[in-house]
């Protein structure tokens, strides 16, 4: 007889614990629950359940690959952001809940101006797998957004989030390098653009240095490359009033402040924190004419 539910998420736990993996208890449940189509309170019902051999099978190919430093979103092609299940592809990051960061800010923002009887309009720069764009229009109900990316499979995994959630009639995405295709006005732009130092790449973790883009890792000798074309192109799109606001790595958060003056934009509030407490999130605003 073959392993149950109960003792086959306690062994993988243990080899997951004896490999170092972070979240051992975390990853075996929710790589079982996978390849049987069960939640946690199914795993828990179901519990003294014998799994059958092609189920065993699978498991042990997604134990390998977990093993081996691919995360647990990459085995499953999913991950929930902002509450959305979205689907990832490899053009696409893995999203973290340090980004989330960035939509608080971004939805303070554009609610501190409210806009009278106009649809406000959202521009994500570098989307991805659509993950900030997608949560804002989920906040939003009355908005419209744009994303753009460079990578045309990132934009199909966009688009076919846009419609898994019922957005699509008000999102729209756009192949480009940054902003270089977009018109404007936009009531709020905001990105997740790379920001790594170049140097730093081969120390970041098997999770990401493996299996993330390095286009969506690598921000140039000094992290900033990407900041200076995106903020150069995106304030001219900028509506008067409205916002930019971007994620930003670990002690950058004054150099993109000073590229935001630098544009002409003025800064209103501090950057805002994750939960590390580290910058996260920086923002700056069109004046008004």
């Amino acid at each position: 007889m073959g392993q149950t539910i109960e003792s086959a998420r306690r062994s993988l736990t243990a080899r997951f614990r004896t490999h170092a993996i972070d979240t051992p208890e975390l990853d075996a449940r929710m790589l079982i629950g996978a390849v049987l189509d069960l939640d946690l309170t199914g795993m828990i019902a179901a519990a003294s359940r014998p799994i059958a051999p092609d189920e065993s099978m699978r498991l042990e190919e997604f134990t390998r690959r977990r093993l081996a430093g691919e995360p647990v979103a990459r085995i499953l092609g999913r991950k929930e952001f902002w509450g959305l299940p979205l689907k990832l592809s490899a053009a696409t990051l893995v999203p973290r809940p340090d980004t989330e960061t960035v939509v608080e800010l971004a939805l303070e923002m554009l609610r501190a101006e409210p806009r009278q009887n106009r649809r406000p309009r959202i521009a994500d720069i570098g989307t991805g797998s659509g993950a900030i764009l997608l949560a804002l229009l989920s906040e939003l109900t009355d908005a419209y957004g744009v994303g753009t990316d460079i990578s045309e499979l990132a934009l199909q995994t966009a688009h076919s989030n846009a419609n898994d959630l019922g957005l699509a009639d008000r999102a729209s995405f756009v192949a480009c390098d940054y902003a270089a295709a977009l018109s404007g006005p936009f009531d709020l732009i905001v990105a997740n653009p790379p920001y790594i130092r170049s140097a730093d790449i081969a120390g970041l973790a098997r999770e990401v240095r493996n299996h993330d883009p390095l286009a969506a890792l690598d921000g140039g000798a000094d992290g900033l490359d990407a900041y200076r074309a995106l903020i150069r192109q995106a304030a001219p799109l900028l509506e008067p009033q409205g916002a930019l606001v971007v994620e930003v790595g670990q002690g950058q958060s004054g150099d993109v402040e000073d590229l935001m003056k630098g544009a002409g934009l003025i800064r209103e509030r501090a950057a805002k924190t994750d939960l590390a407490g580290i910058d996260r999130a920086v923002a700056a605003r069109k004046p008004p004419p």
